[in-house]
């Protein structure tokens, strides 16, 4: 039986926990919060609970750092002397590789990990990527194990881990700007609200349906609804004059900026 400690339960440790129990019922998974408040829906899960970052960290085989990323020097600090021997995971985006690597050295852990889930996590739809920092082939099989339970992984070098998180992490937030503003659309069309949202999730979830299924690139599929003179090709070039494809190409690369 795993034993996992999630070390902060704002929104994406919260719903990592909720769907890591979900994924791996026989896993014991504790999360800790500075609040006791924070942690009540999770207790009501069933998940363990604490205020003790320590001691949930002493219990665990594997130790999630789901914290803001201006406080993981200090709660790795706090955490060093339970380190030893076990797995460590930080969700904190933005910081170096080579930073990690610093602040661990003299902790002992048997692997550490840089990996970046996004929210469907709660769902077992995650999009993962992983950076391996101080990691063994059989810590790294255990991380990819625990979160393709929850989605789909990918292990990266440092350079693509930036890029997988745009697309992935704050992609998550990209595409559902696209759904409210197709739902919105609905609703100027004469849909009611509530039926625009749903038409607007199901042709989303339909649409990268048809695309694995049939394991086909977008613009295959695009051009078997595009008919000559169509409404459908009018409506695409219509996106394009307003500058969709450029403005999502501009999303993805503003880390950069």
């Amino acid at each position: 039986m795993m034993t996992i400690a999630i070390i902060g339960a704002g929104n994406m440790g919260g719903a990592t926990a909720l769907g890591l129990a979900a994924a791996l019922p026989e896993a014991r998974i504790t999360v800790t919060a500075r609040h006791a408040a924070t942690l009540e829906k999770y207790a009501a899960r069933g998940l363990q609970t604490s205020l003790d970052n320590l001691a949930a960290a002493r219990e665990a085989e594997l130790v999630i750092l789901a914290v803001k990323p201006w406080l993981v020097a200090q709660v790795l600090e706090e955490l060093k002397p339970v380190l030893p021997g076990k797995i460590l995971v930080s969700f904190a985006a933005g910081i170096p590789a080579a930073q990690l690597q610093e602040w661990l050295e003299g902790s002992g852990v048997g692997g550490a990990f840089t990996v970046i889930p996004n929210l469907a996590v709660e769902v077992g739809e995650s999009m993962t990527f992983i950076l391996d920092l101080l990691g063994s082939p059989q810590a790294l099989g255990s991380v990819r194990a625990i979160f393709d339970a929850v989605g789909r992984t990918a292990v990266v070098d440092e350079k693509r881990l930036n890029a997988g998180m745009m697309l992935a992490s704050c992609g998550t937030a990209f595409a559902l700007r696209y759904v409210r503003a197709s739902a919105e659309g609905g609703v100027e069309l004469g849909l009611y609200p509530g039926e625009a949202l749903s038409a607007a999730l199901q042709t989303v979830k339909g649409a990268a349906a048809l695309l694995e299924a049939r394991g086909t690139h977008p613009e295959e599929e695009i051009d078997r609804v595009t008919t000559p003179g169509g409404i459908t090709i009018k409506g695409l070039n219509a996106m394009e004059e307003a500058g969709f494809t450029p403005a999502v190409i501009a999303g993805l690369k503003a880390w950069k900026a």
